[in-house]
């Protein structure tokens, strides 16, 4: 039962965005796939009983990895198009190709160590291809990526994401409001990511009533 309340207050938070916080249009796909990320992180702690639990959140990131990917082009600027090597990783992770997506990546880092948004695809295409999982090869391509831009809300926001995948929603929240705080105040994706931190916060109210008082 819970699981339908939190997939309803998903759809009230997106129709709330496009129609009463004045999402703009190019906004949905972005603001979706956060909520996909904040209901794949519930599918692996809500339900660790259920078989199909983790599959299932495997199976929403596959669908919004072109979500995922446009997320990531908003963040590092449209101005600033990615290295012909992420662009050819891209392809290959649409497919669901995350093997040979890797491959590309390392030889984008291997041409430029300090490329920011090859260090963050990277780590999410290492966390696709594990299943969802966070490795540690993962952790430590997001570490790379902040070092490599420390001021770009990117790392800070997919990392989040993909910590909300393992259930660790307090640290995820931790890491989505960093990212705000990083977001320029006239960028265009500001108002969708403050919008996504204010639903993780009701997400996150939601789980703890649903879970109870500690025992």
């Amino acid at each position: 039962m819970i699981w339908l309340l939190l997939i309803a207050l998903a759809a009230l938070g997106l129709i709330s965005a496009a129609y009463l916080a004045g999402l703009p249009r190019q906004g949905y796909t972005l603001f979706a796939a956060a909520l996909l990320f904040a209901l794949a992180g519930y599918a692996v702690q809500g339900s660790p009983d259920l078989p199909g639990a983790p599959r299932s959140a495997v199976e929403i990131s596959d669908a919004g990895s072109e979500a995922v990917i446009r997320a990531r082009r908003a963040m590092f600027g449209p101005d600033l198009p990615p290295s012909r090597y992420v662009n050819l990783a891209d392809g290959f992770a649409r497919r669901g190709r995350y093997g040979e997506a890797a491959d590309f990546l390392n030889l984008a880092i291997r041409e430029q160590p300090n490329d920011a948004e090859a260090w963050v695809s990277l780590g999410n295409v290492l966390v696709e291809y594990a299943n969802g999982t966070l490795t540690p090869a993962g952790a430590e391509a997001f570490a790379r990526a902040r070092a490599a831009d420390p001021d770009s809300p990117a790392p800070p926001y997919f990392l989040g994401a993909a910590l909300l995948r393992r259930g660790e929603l307090a640290d995820a929240r931790a890491l989505w409001a960093e990212a705000l705080e990083l977001s320029p105040e006239d960028a265009d994706f500001r108002p969708e990511l403050a919008f996504r931190l204010a639903q993780l916060d009701a997400f996150i109210s939601a789980s703890s009533a649903a879970n109870g008082p500690p025992q």
